[in-house]
């Protein structure tokens, strides 16, 4: 069963890099994007209310839609599955794990993981686009609109929009290339350039998995592949 070659491969590795996605924090109650309940079907136009082009061209209504698009009033309300403790506990044990996560929830740092890559940037922070000052959730739910408090300006959240730069980019690369064991979790890998993580492991010849509730086009490049929820797989993994 390719459950056992995965406890295998755990086993047997030093350090594992891990790639989540959305699919990673969707047992935590967190909307996904692609899923036929997920975000593109609930909202229109997606892609360019969340982009660089509409925040600096309307960053009032971007804030307006920012929010209500990514349920911000909800956020303390969310805590880490048992996916995300799995990964903990297997850095406690004595693993060299570290996450690349396309998540932007900030769960993995609150279920206890040390070495954590936000490629795609965290919603807990904002900053003024002009002096740089930082601000935190509380005080970006606390302002409808929210702006700097020294300059006046409306803050830009620390998400990586759309037509922005993925962060962290080389480091995970490098990751993925060094690394006994990669392991794909909850991404339909579709998201470039993130997407090019599995090739880059496997052109380095690492032993490579994913888990994932369906099947993604890349599937082709890993050595396990297992089509199930990663909650249920990440129990099995514990016991």
């Amino acid at each position: 069963m390719n459950i056992d070659q995965l406890k295998r491969a755990i086993e047997e590795a030093k350090s594992i890099c891990v790639l989540s996605g959305a699919g990673m924090s969707t047992a935590s109650g967190i909307p996904d994007f692609r899923s036929k309940d997920g975000i593109y079907t609930t909202f229109n136009n997606v892609e360019y209310l969340l982009s660089e082009s509409y925040y600096y061209r309307s960053p009032k209504q971007f804030w307006e839609s920012f929010k209500a698009i990514f349920f911000m009033n909800h956020l303390h309300t969310y805590e880490p599955n048992i996916g995300h403790q799995w990964l903990a506990k297997l850095e406690a044990s004595g693993k060299k794990v570290a996450i690349v996560t396309q998540n932007i929830d900030g769960l993995h740092f609150k279920a206890g993981s040390q070495h954590i890559l936000e490629v795609h940037g965290t919603i807990f922070t904002s900053h003024c686009p002009k002096c740089k000052q930082s601000y935190n959730l509380d005080y970006i739910l606390s302002e409808a609109i929210p702006r700097c408090m020294h300059d006046n300006m409306i803050l830009k959240p620390d998400v990586v929009l759309f037509e922005g730069q993925v962060k962290h980019l080389e480091e995970a690369f490098m990751l993925a290339e060094q690394c006994d064991l990669f392991i794909t979790l909850g991404s339909s890998l579709q998201v470039y350039p993130i997407k090019q993580l599995p090739l880059i492991a496997a052109r380095a010849n690492v032993n490579r998995a994913i888990i994932n509730l369906e099947p993604t086009e890349l599937d082709h490049l890993f050595d396990i592949v297992i089509h199930s929820d990663i909650t249920e797989i990440a129990k099995q993994l514990i016991d």
